[in-house]
């Protein structure tokens, strides 16, 4: 394996983190920077491990042709993508593979992107093999009187639940990013939006296909992580998240592992079984395609304990590292799970068994951002004067922000600060240790308005009530 270099597509801390995993490897690799980033920390962590010619400066991440001119000039073997810009391009992917001088894609295959990433797809084949999903069509749905049947019924089958204000989804099946979205609260109204959401997706994305489904106000938002080796034959998980202290825009701001706390915590279902069931069904869906990375399966679980999957994220998450602080194989703490899927994207076997794998304690991630959640999380632009924290044996922090020398936020890039992820032994101690290191963080900064904005005092906010539903 050590005969490999890794070329590091991405930026800042994740960046950071894949480089500290190939060095942990033994692996040689090289990094991308853009003008913009020439101060982040990622590239001088490169350069301090690798030498000047560890960091390559591109005009853009989101640049293939660069990208690949990049791996040909250091001679690097394989690409790990990160998140982000090319993680979940099935495209991207099956060009590295498949070019004059191959480049291995440390990430799923490509099939495997392109099977999963279709959330249609992902639907039917999960309902194929009894996954529960959020209820509605599992295709795009072209006639306007099977869309009313389908509307109807999930109306109906709302009413059933005792749901007090049943609401229907109507989305435009080629849209993302919310595009092409609107709710229907009442039937006799359902078919003026269906009609505007085709219309809509016709002139935006050529295409009239549109999606119904039940929508799913008062849940939790949990995800399984997995990983598996090149033979997509074993998958393992490492436990199950909880992110559902969300911004305004449904962006993730806390996650805990595990997603559920029932010995410390009272819930009105057997939460438990909810965890057991929602790992099961992970490792069903994956054995059924194969995979062979390291992946995410993201939940729903409503109020009343019934948990539907919502999609599959064909890569690395930000959140990987509060997965791993819980984990153990054989007993051993310092579980890598960016290091494992480079070690078994470069073809080396998983090497244990999900007996292996046991769990302890209880870990919060916090996204400390440059931002205003009091005005709808705003993001904030300036110059970051002072950052410092506290060392503790529980703590890990990741974050480019140099601490040493003043540094101005890029605005061409998300105000995403640092990563921090606590230990404790129980939900209790992780909470207390949590709201210590905000109490202790110092981050200072300006810009023209002012002084910096952060969402320090939101996340200690939420901090106390962690995994209640």
């Amino acid at each position: 394996m050590q005969e490999h270099k890794v070329l590091v597509a991405n930026r800042g801390e994740i960046a950071m983190r894949i480089v500290q995993a190939c060095r942990k490897l033994g692996l040689d690799f090289v990094c991308v920077y853009t003008h913009e980033d020439r101060h982040s920390g990622h590239v001088a962590l490169a350069r301090s491990l690798g030498g000047e010619r560890a960091a390559c400066r591109v005009s853009s991440y989101h640049d293939a042709n660069e990208l690949m001119a990049v791996a040909d000039h250091a001679g690097a073997t394989a690409v790990h993508p990160g998140y982000g810009f090319f993680a979940e391009d099935f495209r991207f992917a099956r060009r590295a593979t498949n070019r004059d001088r191959k480049l291995i894609f440390i990430g799923p295959s490509w099939r495997v992107i392109r099977e999963l990433g279709d959330k249609i797809n992902t639907k039917r084949l999960a309902r194929s093999l009894g996954v529960p999903t959020v209820p509605g069509s599992d295709k795009p749905i072209y006639d306007e009187l099977e869309a009313e049947d389908i509307a109807a019924s999930l109306f109906a089958f709302q009413a059933e639940q005792g749901i007090k204000r049943p609401m229907v989804l109507v989305k435009a099946s080629a849209g993302g990013g919310g595009m092409g979205i609107e709710e229907v609260l009442d039937p006799d109204m359902f078919r003026a939006v269906y009609r505007r959401v085709r219309n809509y997706s016709r002139r935006q994305f050529h295409d009239e296909g549109v999606l119904i489904e039940q929508r799913i106000e008062d849940f939790n938002h949990l995800e399984v992580q997995v990983v598996s080796d090149r033979s997509g034959k074993n998958p393992v998980h490492f436990g199950t998240r909880n992110c559902t202290v969300q911004s305004t825009g449904r962006q993730k701001r806390i996650e805990v592992a595990p997603g559920f706390a029932p010995s410390e915590i009272a819930y009105t279902f057997d939460a438990q079984k909810v965890l057991d069931d929602i790992i099961g069904h992970s490792l069903t869906l994956a054995r059924k395609v194969g995979y062979d990375s390291v992946g995410t399966w993201e939940w729903i679980v409503t109020r009343q304990g019934e948990p539907y999957l919502m999609e599959v994220n064909t890569r690395i998450q930000v959140e990987n590292g509060v997965s791993a602080a819980i984990s153990r194989i054989r007993g051993k703490n310092g579980v890598d799970i960016i290091a494992e899927q480079i070690r078994t994207g470069l073809g080396e076997p998983l090497g244990y068994t999900q007996e292996d794998v046991t769990f302890e304690g209880v870990g919060i991630e916090y996204r400390i951002i440059a931002e205003a959640p009091e005005d709808r999380f705003a993001p904030w632009v300036g110059r970051i004067d002072e950052f410092r924290w506290r060392d503790e044996p529980w703590l890990a922090l990741h974050t480019q922000i140099p601490t040493d020398v003043a540094y101005d936020i890029p605005t061409e890039y998300d105000p995403n600060l640092a990563l921090a992820i606590i230990w404790g032994k129980d939900l209790s101690e992780a909470k207390a240790r949590g709201r210590g290191f905000l109490d202790g963080l110092t981050l200072k900064g300006e810009n023209r308005q002012g002084g910096m904005r952060s969402n320090i005092a939101f996340l200690g906010d939420r901090t106390e009530r962690l995994l209640v539903f």
